[in-house]
């Protein structure tokens, strides 16, 4: 989703290679399926980050989008046709985006685009698309005062003030614990996302750290970092000496390892910590270090969750992570990244029925009035209004006998928060 600093040692390895054009395999083998599509077919442009800073979690979004198209074609195409996916490796750069999208939509004359990844790149990417207007939905971006072309349209939503309310859902589990913590710590990464979730922007100066002190809490540490930052061993000197109860980390990528690597090494760990948008498997790789972290998702696969949804998610999360296994992938479970991936590919193809065919203004009209349904987050609405941020599904998960547990809300939780141990 969003700029990392770090990438665990494995990523280097992933899709360096990929071809720059995606293709389901029944295409490429000429297999046809009782239902198969038939006719010209639709294409569908766009880029991710095959390579650079992006490489980890492009390959999560490869991987998912060639399952869906893949399956897409089974099962009769889009309008009878079937769908070509053309995507282009942005090699994690902001500036080839726009190029890239431009070159796709203005050259190639691409039938449809989706966004790629990363809130920079899908900046980028929604600039070209307003421009020519195209509607694009996109995966990842969460800032929604950055997102104001109304044919954008989000596969995850934090709802329309993420600053506001990830604070509030995370107070709001850790007060129902039988000790809720007190004394907190926010540590943040001055990128422009998860620095927006700590202090807000422009005119709402609403966040994390606001809200600790709303709530009557006490602050009793407070980091702002640079995405840069290699030696944390600073930082996890001052965390100790605060003695928060909890820690909020509103960090990216291996930001959560790197700190209770550096606190472990200082014979500490804190009593809770939360951590906004940690790469989800290499925490799980430290052990008791990492247990008990929590973070945000929009869906686990945990056992509960997948039997409330029924055979098809479990189908589409085990095809996934035969395909992440074989390509290698360090982190194989179908989770935040790829569901959010899945919702984009079908809020795309709900805006193509909306409009019977593929003209962009009908579209995004389409989805606007009617909306789209999803396997992962049910129905999705669209206000303008509102960015068309869609009501927030997010949940709270947490780190238990290594693995990721949904958590809180209560409703939709797998298993029960833990506090301290």
């Amino acid at each position: 989703m969003f700029k990392k600093t770090m990438t665990v040692a494995a990523a280097a390895l992933l899709l360096v290679a990929a071809a720059c054009e995606s293709k389901s395999p029944s295409e490429d083998t000429g297999a046809a399926g009782p239902s198969a599509a038939s006719g010209d077919p639709i294409v569908v442009g766009s880029t991710l980050s095959l390579s650079g800073a992006f490489a980890a979690t492009g390959a999560i979004h490869k991987i998912a989008g060639e399952l869906f198209v893949e399956r897409l074609n089974a099962s009769g195409g889009l309008l009878g046709r079937p769908v070509r996916w053309v995507v282009r490796d942005d090699e994690s750069d902001q500036a080839k985006v726009s190029t890239l999208y431009e070159q796709l939509i203005s050259q190639e004359k691409v039938d449809l685009i989706i966004g790629p990844y990363a809130t920079p790149n899908i900046l980028s990417a929604m600039a070209v698309a307003a421009r020519h207007r195209y509607t694009m939905p996109q995966h990842t971006a969460v800032i929604a005062p950055l997102l104001t072309y109304e044919c954008q349209f989000p596969a995850w939503s934090i709802g329309p003030t993420p600053n506001q309310f990830v604070p509030t859902q995370l107070f709001e589990a850790t007060a129902s614990l039988p000790t809720p913590p007190k004394r907190i710590a926010v540590l943040t990464n001055q990128n422009g996302s998860t620095d927006f979730v700590s202090y807000g922007s422009g005119d709402n100066k609403t966040g994390a750290v606001s809200i600790t002190k709303d709530k009557g809490l006490d602050l009793v540490l407070e980091v702002r970092y640079p995405p840069t930052t290699t030696d944390w061993a600073p930082i996890a000197a001052r965390v100790r000496d605060a003695k928060p109860d909890l820690v909020i980390n509103n960090g990216l990528g291996v930001d959560p390892v790197n700190l209770l690597q550096a606190m472990a090494q200082l014979s500490y760990k804190p009593p809770m910590m939360f951590s906004l948008f940690p790469a989800p498997g290499p925490p799980l790789g430290l052990g008791p270090t990492s247990d008990g972290l929590l973070s945000v998702s929009i869906f686990e696969p945990n056992k509960p969750t997948l039997d409330k949804l029924g055979g098809d998610a479990t189908t589409i999360v085990n095809d996934f992570k035969t395909r992440a296994t074989a390509a290698k992938l360090p982190y194989t479970v179908f989770e935040t990244q790829a569901a959010s991936s899945w919702n984009a590919w079908e809020i795309l193809v709900a805006g193509v029925k909306a409009a019977n065919g593929t003209d962009q203004v009908k579209m995004c009209e389409g989805l606007h009035n009617s909306g789209a349904d999803t396997t992962f987050s049910g129905h999705l609405t669209f206000d303008p209004a509102q960015h068309n941020f869609w009501p927030t599904t997010q949940t709270i998960k947490q780190i238990q006998n290594g693995d990721w547990v949904t958590v809180w809300p209560a409703d939709r939780a797998a298993g029960q928060l833990r506090g301290p141990a």
